[in-house]
């Protein structure tokens, strides 16, 4: 997908590790100017408190051969937010990716709690990480985004429409976030469809990220040793594969046939040919519903 992306520009709102960082790469790989914001950067750590930074997130980006600009941005400051979108104004005149991939909440959701016993003020921020960040940014992206036709927004979730339509998802805050970024896709879709814009929803399956790699007590390089413990994690992906789902949307002419779609990573590598970096396809959400939820054996057969 080299220089595919060339001139274009974009922007991964919450890009500091995970599929943020990966979906930034990828675009920079095929050839984008990419502006990649969070809160954690080389001076100072967000409550994650985890090395990535959005720096480190920029200089991937230039070194897979785009143009990484890292911006320090709290989606849940408007301010903020205006001052980055009137900075890719300013320095671009123009916007034609914007990446939802805000979320934030990994330490402020209770496993299998209810709603009634949950932390009702770890509960509330969660929505407001996963929720609210996304509307503050595309309230002030989206003009700008429109300036040209053919844009394209990619809201980031946990999960099909399909597939979150009949399965709870860990507990009522998480459910409910989840559930509410699908919906914000479809929505956007009704709104950007006849303005010339796409709106997509968008899940990786069992994604790789670095907090899950520490929480396994493994690394890139040896995964696979966890599968003992975890068989089923033998699904799992890189976050530059859902980045490469992305990266392929953005090339794609006629993305707007899918405007208000949910998407998987999985299923766009079958559409479109892309592959993880080991070159395999995996399709987690397919697995879900055929092999672990059944409660069968780990068997990725078929399935990447």
């Amino acid at each position: 997908m080299s220089a595919q992306l060339e001139g274009k520009v974009a922007l991964v709102a919450g890009a500091t590790r995970g599929a943020g960082r990966g979906i930034a790469v990828e675009l920079g790989a095929a050839g984008a100017t990419v502006y990649v914001t969070g809160r954690s950067t080389r001076t100072r750590r967000s409550e994650y408190d985890r090395p990535e930074t959005i720096e480190d997130t920029a200089d991937l980006v230039t070194a897979a051969g785009g143009q990484g600009v890292a911006v320090p941005t709290d989606h849940l400051d408007p301010a903020q937010v205006r001052a980055l979108v009137d900075r890719i104004a300013r320095e671009q005149g123009r916007l034609d990716v914007l990446v939802n991939d805000i979320w934030g909440g990994e330490k402020l959701f209770e496993w299998d709690s209810t709603l009634w016993e949950h932390d009702l003020d770890n509960g509330l921020r969660l929505l407001r990480l996963a929720i609210e960040t996304h509307v503050v940014t595309s309230h002030h992206a989206l003009p700008l985004l429109l300036r040209r036709p053919g844009g394209l927004v990619v809201e980031v979730t946990d999960g099909t429409a399909d597939y979150n339509r009949d399965h709870y998802r860990v507990n009522f805050f998480y459910d409910l976030a989840k559930t509410a970024v699908l919906r914000m896709a479809f929505a956007l879709g009704h709104e950007l469809g006849p303005r010339g814009a796409t709106a997509v929803a968008l899940t990786p399956g069992w994604l790789r990220s670095e907090l899950m790699l520490d929480g396994y007590g493994v690394s890139e390089d040896n995964w696979r040793d966890a599968l003992e413990r975890v068989p089923h994690f033998a699904i799992s992906e890189t976050p530059r594969y859902v980045g490469r789902a992305v990266t392929a949307l953005a090339a794609d002419p006629d993305v707007a046939r899918l405007n208000g779609r949910s998407l998987s990573s999985g299923g766009l590598a079958r559409e479109y040919g892309f592959t993880d970096l080991d070159g395999s396809r995996p399709d987690a959400w397919r697995y879900l519903v055929e092999v672990q939820d059944p409660g069968k054996p780990a068997d990725t057969t078929g399935y990447r």
